[in-house]
């Protein structure tokens, strides 16, 4: 049994046009209806100094507003394409019912997902906590194609602790075997995963057999997706179920 872990903006300064009775310009506006060049130089410079707010500031100013309008936009594209994603997922029964065409679809979605990963350093993130139900995948030996719908495993499950290193796989009805390993980060996004038992029908222990290993590469991880490869080619994209879950001891 197998899955997804498988061998096979501050704003502008105020501008202060109050003035005192011994220094108001007032009164040279008043009393020179043609202002002479002096006049009309000192009004420019004054209208400069009013209205023109120091260079770095407005700069400072502009990037932050900008910032704002960016930062939604993609928020809104990575939404956009997640939901495009799980909606491309939908009809394939996890991939059981996934064409050539639908899984080079799926991938090519997926790729621009992978894209906008907020999570650099998926190794290194709490996020990765708790139990994720797989969604999809192009592993055959997961989706168990090559048996009858009614004896294939309805539901898959993998829980994951960051801090122990530590993976558990579970499938459902009608087997409800399950699997466990140890997880070895080769960086900061791909772990080195050795199975150590398998449990049938969830309570008998049998140890794993050496040749139980294999790689995984987390290319995509939020709080609610996440999307791995392996190192057979396989895609795997599960979902957030339970972030309080912690794979036993």
């Amino acid at each position: 049994m197998s899955m997804a872990l498988s061998y096979q903006p501050p704003p502008p300064p105020i501008l202060n046009c109050k003035t005192s009775s011994s220094t108001s310009i007032a009164p040279a506006l008043i009393h020179s209806h043609f202002p002479t060049k002096s006049n009309a130089r000192f009004l420019q410079i004054n209208s400069d100094n009013l209205l023109s707010p120091n260079s770095s500031s407005t700069e400072k100013w502009r990037a932050q507003v900008s910032f704002f309008p960016a930062f939604l936009s993609k928020r809104k594209d990575v939404a956009a394409l997640k939901e495009e994603l799980l909606e491309a997922i939908a009809p394939l029964e996890r991939g059981a019912e996934a064409s050539l065409e639908d899984q080079q679809r799926v991938d090519q979605i997926a790729r621009k997902v992978e894209a906008v990963n907020p999570t650099k350093e998926p190794l290194k993130s709490t996020l990765l906590n708790g139990k994720w139900e797989l969604i999809y995948t192009t592993s055959k030996s997961i989706l168990q194609t090559q048996r009858p719908k009614f004896l294939r495993s309805i539901t898959n499950y993998q829980g994951i602790n960051v801090d122990t290193l530590r993976a558990q796989n579970m499938e459902t009805w009608p087997f409800f075997n399950q699997v466990t390993a140890d997880l070895t980060p080769l960086n900061s996004r791909k772990v080195a995963v050795k199975f150590d038992f398998f449990k049938i029908a969830g309570l008998i222990p049998i140890k794993a057999p050496a040749r139980a290993r294999g790689e995984l590469e987390i290319t995509y991880l939020d709080e609610e997706l996440r999307i791995s490869r392996g190192d057979k080619g396989n895609l795997f994209i599960l979902k957030m179920i339970d972030p309080s879950y912690r794979v036993p001891v």
